[in-house]
C-alpha cells in the first residue's frame, strides 16, 4: 500500500475509563482519496454463502450459522466486501483496519501472502460468528495463521466487559493485547502493542511460536523484554510526521498534563487519564485537527499546501465509527453505533441501535449520480460549502453539530425508556422504527443547514453587478 492511503485513526476505551460504564472501539476510515462512498447496513443472520471468495482469489468455507450484524461496504459491493466493522446481534464489535508497516527484517524471515486474509475480508469472516471481544481475536488469529495476510493491519474487538486490539506482523504472525478496563489506547497508522507478557493470557494473546521465531531470526535487539512495536514494527521520519503526531494530540487532550514531543517515536500505547471519558470526548478526538496549537491547518492556512503533521480528520474521511457497548442498560438495547459519514470535523455522529433490522433508505442508498438522497452524499457535500468559507460558517456548523449531539443523546434516553418493557422480535421491530425516526430527523437538520450554507454562498458571489 502507498504510504500516500494511509489514514485511519483508533481510538479504544476500557469500561472502567468511561463516564457511564461503556467499552468503546472507534475509528476514523479514510480514504485514498476524498471520495469513498460508504453504505450502512444491516446484514441478516444466516445470509453469507458457504464459501467466501475474495476479490484478490482467498477462498475460506464459513460455518453454517452466522449472527446478524451492522456493516459499512466501501462502494455499496453487494458481496460484502471491505464492511470496516460493526456490532453483531451478541453485542461483540469489532473495526477493521488500521493500517501498519512491518519492518523489513520482520517481513523478510515472514514476508506477506498475496492471497491472504486482508482489510477486504476480516470483519465478514469474523464478525458474524463470535460471541465475544476474546473469540474474535482467536478467530482471526487462527484464519492469519492458515491462510497469511498480505498486510499489516491493527484490529480492534470489543463486548461489554473486554476491548482488545490486534497487530499483524509479517504474512502470519500477530499480538493481541486487552486494554486495561481503566485505560484508553491511540493507534495512529503503525505498531503501538510494546511490552508482551507471555505469561499473562488475560492480556495477551499471540501467534504459536512466535517468541522462538523472533529469537530463531534475531529479531530483539532488547532481548531482556520483548517490545513488539521496536521488534516488528518502524520507527521512520515518516512516522514522526504523519503517525506519532496523531497520538501526542489524543494525549495532549486527555492527559495534558505529560510533556512530550509530538514527533517522539516512543509515546505509548495504553494511556491512563485523571477523568472518565464520554463519547463525546471520543468524537472531539476523532474530529480533531490540532486545534490549539501550532500544527492547525484551519489556523494556519500555509499548512495545507506544506503540512508538517497529518491531522486527524481530514477530508479523504468516509466515515467515522464508535461502538458503544454500554453496562448501564440491558444487553437488548445496549448496543449502539455512532456513526459520522464525510468529513467529520463538518459532520454529526449519528446513533444507529444495532438490534435493528435495517437502517433508514438514505443510509444505503449511494447511486451513480450524487443525489441528497444519499446520507454518504449529503454529508460530503458540507465540505464543499463549509472548506472556501470555513471561518464564516464554523459557528453555524458547530451549533448544528451540538443540536444534532443533544438531539441524539436525548432520543437515545427516550427510546431506551420506551423499549424497555420489550422483547424479541417486537423489541427489534420498535428499535428499527425509532432508530429511522432518529436518522431521519437528524437528515432533515442537515438538510436545512446545507440550505442556509448555499444561500449564503450565493450571496457572496463576487460576479453580482
Amino acid at each position: 500500500m502507498n504510504k500516500n492511503e494511509l489514514a485511519c485513526t483508533t481510538m479504544l476505551v476500557g469500561k472502567k475509563a468511561s463516564i457511564d460504564g461503556s467499552t468503546m472501539i472507534a475509528r476514523n476510515e479514510d480514504y485514498p482519496k476524498p471520495i469513498g462512498p460508504i453504505e450502512f447496513k444491516v446484514v441478516p443472520a444466516n445470509s453469507l454463502p458457504s464459501v467466501y471468495k475474495s476479490q484478490d482469489g482467498l477462498e475460506v468455507k464459513l460455518p453454517s450459522h452466522s449472527y446478524r450484524y451492522t456493516a459499512q461496504p466501501i462502494k455499496g459491493n453487494d458481496n460484502h466486501y471491505f464492511e470496516e466493522g460493526g456490532i453483531n446481534e451478541k453485542n461483540v464489535a469489532m473495526s477493521a483496519t488500521e493500517t501498519t508497516f512491518t519492518n523489513d527484517r520482520f517481513m523478510g524471515a515472514d514476508p506477506l501472502v498475496a492471497k491472504g486474509v486482508n482489510e477486504e475480508n476480516m470483519p465478514t469472516l469474523v464478525l458474524p460468528f463470535i460471541n465475544n471481544a476474546r473469540e474474535g481475536v482467536k478467530r482471526l488469529g487462527k484464519l492469519i495463521e492458515k491462510y497469511g495476510t498480505g498486510e499489516s493491519n491493527g484490529i480492534a474487538f470489543s463486548d461489554k466487559n473486554e476491548v482488545w486490539y490486534l497487530e499483524t506482523a509479517g504474512g502470519h504472525h500477530w499480538v493481541a493485547e486487552r486494554i486495561p478496563d481503566d485505560a484508553y489506547a491511540i493507534a495512529p497508522n503503525q505498531m503501538m502493542i510494546q511490552d508482551v507478557n507471555f505469561n499473562d493470557p488475560d492480556h495477551f494473546m499471540y501467534s504459536p511460536g512466535l517468541k522462538e521465531f523472533v529469537e530463531k531470526h534475531h529479531l530483539n535487539n532488547h532481548p531482556d523484554s520483548f517490545n513488539f512495536r521496536n521488534i516488528a514494527g518502524t520507527h521512520s521520519t515518516w512516522d514522526a510526521h504523519y503517525n506519532t503526531p496523531r497520538a501526542w494530540y489524543g494525549q495532549k487532550m486527555f492527559n495534558p498534563e505529560v510533556k512530550q514531543s509530538p514527533m517522539s517515536q516512543n509515546i505509548p500505547f495504553i494511556h491512563h487519564t485523571g477523568r472518565k471519558l464520554s463519547v463525546q470526548d471520543v468524537q472531539n478526538f476523532l474530529s480533531s485537527h490540532y486545534q490549539q496549537t501550532p500544527y492547525d491547518p484551519f489556523t494556519h492556512p500555509d499548512l495545507f499546501k506544506h503540512p508538517l503533521f497529518r491531522p486527524i480528520a481530514i477530508d479523504r474521511n468516509a466515515a467515522s465509527h464508535i461502538m458503544q457497548i454500554r453496562n448501564d442498560v440491558p444487553d437488548k438495547y445496549a448496543a449502539i453505533e455512532w456513526l459520522s459519514l464525510g468529513f467529520n470535523s463538518y459532520s454529526p455522529f449519528v446513533p444507529f441501535y444495532t438490534n435493528i433490522n435495517q437502517t433508514a433508505k438514505n443510509y444505503r442508498t449511494l447511486g451513480k449520480r450524487i443525489s441528497m438522497n444519499s446520507a454518504y452524499w449529503m454529508f460530503k457535500s458540507l465540505m464543499i460549502y463549509i472548506e472556501p468559507h470555513y471561518h464564516d460558517f464554523m459557528d453555524e456548523v458547530n451549533d448544528y453539530r451540538t443540536n444534532v449531539q443533544a438531539y441524539a443523546l436525548h432520543r437515545i434516553e427516550t427510546v431506551d425508556n420506551a423499549v424497555n418493557s420489550l422483547d424479541g422480535a417486537k423489541l427489534t421491530d420498535q428499535l428499527t422504527k425509532s432508530t429511522v425516526k432518529t436518522t431521519n430527523h437528524i437528515s432533515d437538520m442537515t438538510l436545512d443547514l446545507i440550505s442556509s450554507l448555499m444561500k449564503q454562498c450565493l450571496n457572496m458571489s463576487h460576479i453580482n453587478f
